[in-house]
């Protein structure tokens, strides 16, 4: 009897979507699902989403659960799937629009941290090579953090962190790549500048031994041997193992220097607080 009454749904569901799919060719949007339930034209948009190469196809019927079922439960499932059809997509801005659309009404909700998760993907997923400009990728790390502060239990949070850690390391990429440049054209304050912010402001990226064997480069072609040493003392405490520590011991020992600190200037700073723990 329970085999029989599965088929029997089965054969109900099918008809169903048959019967959708024939309104859809014969007759106009609105008129077509005005005479059917949300909850089936919500399985019609669940199917296509499954079965259409093109997630676009989805939406119509999420669209018009809204209009002919307002503040409904289905209502709100189908602005969520709006939010995931667009994306999915890679219609950024519209799943953006209907993410948001969902934190608005339904802030507490349950499915607010995946909202708010497929928000930041809106950015995230549009973060492109380092070379372009980096608004998207802060757009995303604000969007990322914010999911992680208000939803830390939630099952996106670990996924939100691990995506911020990346887009960080985006950022610091960026500032690296534009130092770099400076750095062999021999404009080597322009290139200091750079470099200070991976490590004054990105020191938990991977970019930061890098940062410093540069900055050693960078001091010692000014003639800056105090700053130069300072910087190869910060690479040697923190970085010891890495290669551009050994690149950088080599260029000190070359003139005759050692990776120790000296000076006052903003290195010196950073030397007190990273290496001997003296935040005053």
């Amino acid at each position: 009897m329970i085999a029989k009454a599965g088929v029997r749904r089965l054969g109900i569901f099918a008809l169903v979507l048959a019967a959708l799919a024939a309104c859809d060719r014969n007759r106009g949007p609105d008129e077509s699902l005005a005479g059917f339930s949300a909850e089936e034209i919500f399985q019609r948009g669940e199917y296509e989403l499954e079965t259409s190469r093109r997630s676009s196809a989805s939406l119509r019927y999420f669209q018009e659960i809204e209009r002919l079922y307002p503040y409904t439960e289905w209502s709100r499932r189908a602005l969520i799937m709006q939010a995931y059809a667009h994306h999915r997509a890679r219609e950024f801005e519209d799943s953006r629009a209907a993410a948001q659309r969902f934190l608005d009404t339904y802030p507490n909700d349950e499915d607010a941290p995946y909202a708010a998760y497929l928000l930041a993907l809106s950015f995230y997923d549009q973060v492109d090579e380092v070379g372009r400009d980096q608004g998207v990728t802060f757009q995303a790390l604000q969007h990322l953090r914010r999911l992680i502060e208000q939803y830390p239990d939630s099952d996106y949070a670990r996924s939100a962190i691990l995506k911020f850690e990346l887009a960080f390391d985006h950022l610091a990429a960026k500032e690296m790549e534009i130092g770099r440049y400076y750095l062999r054209r021999g404009n080597y304050n322009a290139a200091i500048n750079r470099f200070r912010v991976v490590v004054e402001d990105f020191q938990t990226s991977t970019h930061t031994p890098e940062a410093l064997h540069r900055l050693v480069e960078s001091y010692l072609s000014l003639g800056l041997r105090e700053d130069a040493q300072t910087a190869g003392a910060i690479l040697g405490y923190n970085f010891e193992a890495n290669p551009f520590y050994a690149d950088s011991f080599r260029l000190l020992s070359g003139q005759g220097l050692e990776p120790e600190a000296s000076g006052e200037g903003w290195l010196r700073t950073i030397y007190r607080q990273a290496v001997r723990g003296e935040w005053i």
